[in-house]
């Protein structure tokens, strides 16, 4: 993979893949034009190597249950006896995904507010920016990846303001399953259908369809670790399965929205309009919340996402989670 500087080209296939040291006006601008721009340094070596180490221990267990995972008492396929002797790199492909790390995780949650990601936040968003969603993807060699969404099917907001944060702790390449994006397709501002698969490259969620882009339009998004993808909610993207022999391609994706708009994530409650429906389980990480009258109701919980081999039957409503 090709070293990075300021400004420099990522793939001579696109140029929009240029890498930004400050979320200036211009880095604003680009994101508007493309969905999505790349900030260096969204975290340090340190930062990165905090999360990797906290993403060992949230797959033991050290922080507590994991919903779906080795120590959750619900689950049938609980951490066999021989869990506790299992090498640090088994434990590691035991998992594709972890939902809400930063529920458990003081790295993660770091992370979640890191100053270089929320200025980019902040110049693509407004002042007042909230986040609703972490999740932390460890893909190990032959995980699965995931096929074409748009983060917005998932997590509805009420002026479209979604935007993830896509973190790499890795060296994200194409053979160990970088994401890939559609850029420009935001700017329709249409939610696409989705559909069942049953592709062996991808886990278990829906296939966006019925888009005017093909393959061929796709970007591969190469980037080193500590690299922050920044991308609006409608971006379509995907990922492949990591196909290398060895080794993981572990990021950190977050979600977050501007604090004056709605989060209609759940059903409304009784004696409540669709209009008015507003999900309280979020972190204020710039500026002022509106809605903070309303308080803070802590419901997530960290979960495990199965791939297919873990059983799709036991992953929750599309309508309760976001993607990759």
């Amino acid at each position: 993979m090709s070293t990075l500087t300021n400004t420099a080209l990522i793939s001579t296939r696109r140029p929009e893949l240029r890498l930004f040291d400050t979320a200036d006006a211009e880095f604003a601008a680009h994101f508007a034009e493309n969905g999505f721009a790349l900030l260096a340094d969204g975290l340090s070596r340190d930062e990165v190597a905090a999360v990797n180490d906290d993403t060992l221990r949230l797959c033991r267990g050290d922080f507590g249950e994991i919903l779906g995972g080795w120590r959750d008492s619900d689950d049938p396929n609980s951490a066999p006896p021989e869990f506790a002797a299992m090498s640090d790199e088994d434990v590691l492909r035991a998992f594709l995904c972890i939902h809400y790390p930063h529920k458990a995780s003081p790295a993660a949650l770091a992370a979640l507010t890191a100053p270089r990601i929320v200025d980019a936040l902040v110049s693509v968003i407004g002042p007042n920016v909230k986040a609703m969603q972490s999740m932390l993807f460890v893909k190990s060699e032959g995980k699965p990846g995931q096929a074409w969404h748009q983060d917005e099917f998932f997590i509805p907001t009420r002026d479209r303001s979604l935007t993830a944060a896509w973190i790499a702790l890795d060296d994200a390449t194409i053979e160990n399953g970088c994401l890939w994006v559609l850029p420009g397709s935001h700017r329709r501002g249409v939610i696409y259908p989705s559909k069942e698969q049953n592709d062996p490259r991808f886990d278990c969620t829906g296939e966006a369809y019925a888009f005017p882009y093909s393959d061929e339009d796709a970007v591969p998004v190469e980037i080193p670790a500590g690299t922050a993808l920044i991308f609006n909610g409608y971006l379509l993207h995907r990922s492949l399965e990591n196909s290398g022999k060895h080794g993981y391609r572990r990021a950190l994706a977050n979600h977050y929205m501007s604090a004056e708009s709605l989060l209609p994530w759940r059903p409304p409650v009784a004696g409540e309009s669709m209009a008015t429906a507003d999900f309280r389980d979020v972190l204020l990480v710039a500026g002022e919340d509106p809605y903070a009258y309303k308080g803070i109701t802590e419901v997530n919980r960290p979960l495990s996402r199965p791939d297919k081999e873990g059983g799709c039957d036991r992953w929750p409503s599309a309508k309760e989670s976001s993607e990759e």
